[in-house]
């Protein structure tokens, strides 16, 4: 299997969980939601926010990769301005930009090339700190933040009474003869 098939899987990955964690949060009353629950980003909805946070951040620098496929409707939504922000109080909002956004995310893991891959990324921080860094390699981190957010988002929603079932990428993985 080639990088660019397994962030194909990701990405599929990452609908499909989502998906998942949505149905399971727009089950909950707001009380439930919002509730500070120790995490990172406090509540459910706070982390829900956080992840696509993160997303647009990401995204928005992977489009100024000079030859990654262009993200035009991702680079015209506004630029968040710090890793909490709450950009959705409402969980059926931001669960209808989550759907949209994993789409946008789908159909440019497609486009992308091996040789988009393996070039570097000069991007800043949110900090404002310059890097330049392997982009296949940040294409992964990007993944694996959102994993690692959802699975606390797992953890919470369980706290709050609702399961959302298997979460494993196994799931996803095609049986070989």
């Amino acid at each position: 299997m080639t990088v660019k098939a397994h962030f194909e899987l990701l990405a599929t990955y990452n609908q499909w969980m989502n998906n998942k964690v949505y149905e399971a949060a727009l089950r909950l009353d707001n009380t439930e939601l919002t509730k500070d629950r120790g995490a990172f980003f406090g509540s459910i909805l706070g982390t829900l926010n956080h992840i696509y946070v993160g997303d647009i951040i990401w995204l928005k620098r992977f489009s100024s990769h000079p030859t990654s496929p262009s993200l035009p409707d991702v680079i015209e939504l506004p630029t968040p301005s710090h890793l909490d922000q709450i950009l959705f109080e409402d969980i059926g909002e931001l669960a209808k930009q989550r759907a949209w956004l994993d789409n946008q995310i789908i159909h440019w893991v497609k486009q992308l090339s091996d040789q988009d891959l393996d070039s570097l990324l000069s991007y800043h921080n949110t900090k404002g700190v310059p890097a330049n860094k392997h982009f296949g390699s940040l294409i992964l981190h990007f993944f694996n933040h959102q994993t690692h957010h959802r699975g606390q988002v797992t953890a919470l929603l369980s706290q709050a009474g609702e399961e959302v079932g298997v979460t494993d990428l196994l799931a996803l993985i095609n049986q070989e003869s």
